[in-house]
């Protein structure tokens, strides 16, 4: 393509180990202070095997930061009445300053009613109703995991939002409704969320300086939907099988890679990018809950 900008890479699992070092820096200063130390607790329902990775990551980089940790895994049988019980009992656990619920969940329990049991405080994942609605406030308490490691990647990348025209493709309550919020209040841009109902994406997407898609469908955003020099941010990942993969399957992300690539200023891979970011994130979030909690 003649007219094609060299791009640049967001490499996520760099500014995520960046991340890491200053966290690990700053639980040093907490113990040579005689501060306590970050707490995180993690439960688990069900033997999901990704969810299952998904924790050990989340354990791994604990100990990487030289986070306190506890693991706490329940059947899958287990009754919402119970999970709830167990639940008071790390919320009054004022050892532990953040806690997070695994999802999902098995279908006889309730995500909503066992998010909103968690104490906002404690709420690393961000995911409550008040670490929402915070979000508009000028002091935010924990924001949503995946928004916020958005945000840090485009702060350290000195991608400018300020009066941009920003497009988020997707408005779950997990990415899409909260990142746009913040990149309204932090990020002071303009912003047009498309979703599933929203007709002719094409044409919004074609004026976005910067493009945000999260849907988790592969390769939904073409090359012909993106305007020459724009960045683009890809929060879907999906598992795609195939005997063709080396591994019998393949994260894809939902951005058709190789040809939006040569387009974009600034792009993120799947995997490598804004993945990484989520459990950094909440490593920020576990951190700022105990020096919210314990100065």
């Amino acid at each position: 393509m003649a007219d094609a900008t060299p791009y640049t890479l967001i490499d996520g699992r760099k500014i995520s180990s960046d991340i890491k070092k200053e966290i690990t820096d700053k639980v040093l200063e907490r113990r040579q202070l005689n501060k306590k130390v970050p707490h995180l607790a993690i439960i688990l329902v069900g033997d999901d095997g990704a969810s299952q990775t998904y924790v050990d990551h989340k354990v791994k980089a604990c100990k990487e930061v030289g986070f306190h940790y506890t693991m706490m895994r329940f059947a899958d049988t287990i009754s919402e009445d119970k999970l709830m019980k167990h639940i008071d009992q790390v919320n009054r656990d004022e050892d532990v300053d953040g806690f997070i619920v695994q999802l999902p969940l098995p279908q006889h329990i309730s995500v909503e009613r066992i998010t909103e049991k968690i104490r906002p405080d404690k709420d690393v994942d961000g995911f409550t109703n008040r670490n929402f609605g915070s979000i508009v406030s000028k002091n935010p308490l924990l924001l949503p995991a995946t928004p916020y490691g958005v945000m840090e990647l485009l702060k350290r990348y000195n991608i400018e939002t300020e009066g941009k025209n920003c497009v988020v493709v997707g408005a779950s309550r997990l990415v899409g409704a909260p990142l746009s919020m913040m990149l309204v209040e932090e990020g002071r841009a303009t912003v047009t969320v498309c979703h599933k109902y929203t007709k002719d994406l094409a044409s919004f997407t074609r004026q976005a300086d910067i493009l945000v898609v999260a849907v988790g469908k592969p390769g939904i955003v073409t090359a012909d939907m993106v305007k020459q020099g724009a960045v683009v941010i890809d929060v879907g990942t999906t598992r795609v099988e195939g005997a063709q993969y080396k591994n019998g399957y393949a994260l894809k992300g939902d951005v058709e890679f190789n040809s939006v690539a040569p387009k974009a200023s600034f792009i993120t891979p799947v995997p490598g990018g804004v993945g990484p970011m989520t459990i950094a994130s909440l490593l920020l979030n576990t951190l700022r809950a105990a020096e919210l909690r314990n100065p």
